[in-house]
């Protein structure tokens, strides 16, 4: 194991940690993969993460979909829908699902949730699609799960949970947070009535601001104090030097 590999799958674990402690997940329900090369590195089955050690993270080729697995432990039940969404989405580094309180009530509900709020353009549209319910750990939960997907990084999944990918760990897992905290506003605004949904353009407007968000422009340089009148007697000497040398 290279010492690359090994961070990554110690990431691996800190994150779903962190996820138990901050309640976007509870007990082992929720998974975590990342992808390592040609390999997809995925949190084991049933294993309780404050035991998880970076030895028992599984690792399954991507090329293959037999399910063949190298590790101590067997991979997560949910290991389908991670590697079909790492073999169907070269952009997808990284799949996070949990089983957050307020994306799994409203996909208990079979409810979608409209562009309620911006943030919504983090995840590629103007809304988070609800996949039909199939049995975990099955192919079917990966064909709907992938459909609900397409041009997405987020879905929820019906009576089950909800699924966030990003192009690293870090990715990821900030859009879970983020399709966690929107499934929490809308709850929230159903009960005061009907909320106002934004439209596709003001979506699209706000996507568009995505793309230059947090780049900073560098500042013009100042001159220093004194440095422009510095200069010119300089060139006020150069040019009193040369008439003394013509005469």
């Amino acid at each position: 194991m290279t010492r690359e590999e090994r961070q990554l799958r110690e990431a691996i674990i800190a994150k779903c940690r962190w996820m138990n402690a901050s309640s976007l997940n509870q007990g082992t329900s929720g998974n975590i993969s990342a992808r390592y090369e040609d390999r997809m590195l995925i949190t084991p089955s049933a294993t309780p993460y404050d035991a998880m050690k970076p030895e028992m993270i599984a690792a399954m080729p991507i090329a293959r979909d037999d399910g063949s697995w190298e590790g101590p432990l067997q991979p997560s039940t949910e290991w389908r829908f991670h590697l079909d969404i790492m073999r169907g989405r070269p952009d997808v580094g990284s799949v996070v699902h949990t089983h957050s309180t307020y994306a799994t009530v409203l996909a208990i509900a079979r409810k979608p949730i409209p562009a309620c709020h911006y943030m919504m353009a983090a995840f590629g549209g103007n809304d988070i699609r609800c996949a039909g319910y199939a049995r975990y750990g099955t192919a079917e939960l990966s064909e709907l799960a992938l459909a609900a997907l397409e041009g997405r990084n987020g879905c929820l999944l019906a009576n089950h949970g909800m699924i966030a990918v990003g192009a690293n760990l870090d990715k990821a897992m900030w859009l879970a947070v983020e399709l966690e905290t929107i499934a929490r506003q809308y709850y929230l605004s159903l009960a005061l009535g009907s909320p106002h949904i934004l439209s596709e353009a003001e979506i699209a407007d706000t996507a568009k601001g995505f793309s230059t968000y947090g780049l900073q422009q560098p500042k013009a340089s100042k001159p220093k104090p004194g440095r422009a009148g510095a200069s010119a007697k300089a060139a006020a000497r150069q040019r009193v030097e040369k008439k003394r040398s013509r005469t």
